[in-house]
């Protein structure tokens, strides 16, 4: 959302609010469990989508703490994705999309002036899910995932 402003004596000034990944995560994650008691693995893979444009605009919106707000919501995604593994529900098709997450935010990360410190969180992120791979550390379940 943007305000604009307008004085008088000085030029019009654009306020652009912040993003929040991590309350874009929480949203649809509640929204989801009211409608049902199941998780809804597509609406997870879209959130995961996400996660590299909400690096850019969580700390482009807000520099102060937009890296943890974004650095949050990812690692709510992968608290998801390990209760799903637990439970023997975790779809090969959700943790390569977590996977490629992963590298399109480490890619923006590196290439983006000031988000070299998120990749932290990004290896933060691919450690825990790693630990839900098999021994090898690039199949699930024997297939397959994504690995850039």
């Amino acid at each position: 959302m943007i305000n604009i402003q307008q004085s008088p004596t000085q030029p019009v000034q654009q306020q652009t609010q912040p993003t929040s990944f991590e309350t874009y995560v929480v949203e649809v994650l509640n929204s989801m469990t009211a409608r049902s008691s199941t998780v809804d693995q597509d609406t997870v893979r879209q959130c995961l989508m996400l996660s590299s444009s909400y690096l850019i605009t969580d700390t482009t919106t807000n520099p102060t703490e937009g890296m943890n707000s974004w650095c949050a919501g990812l690692n709510r995604l992968v608290d998801v994705l390990t209760a799903l593994h637990s439970r023997g529900e975790l779809e090969l098709e959700t943790i390569s999309a977590a996977s490629k997450a992963c590298s399109e935010c480490w890619t923006v990360a590196g290439n983006w002036r000031g988000l070299e410190g998120s990749r932290e969180g990004v290896r933060g992120v691919a450690v825990r899910l790693k630990a839900l791979l098999d021994e090898d550390g690039r199949t699930y379940k024997g297939e397959r995932v994504y690995v850039p």
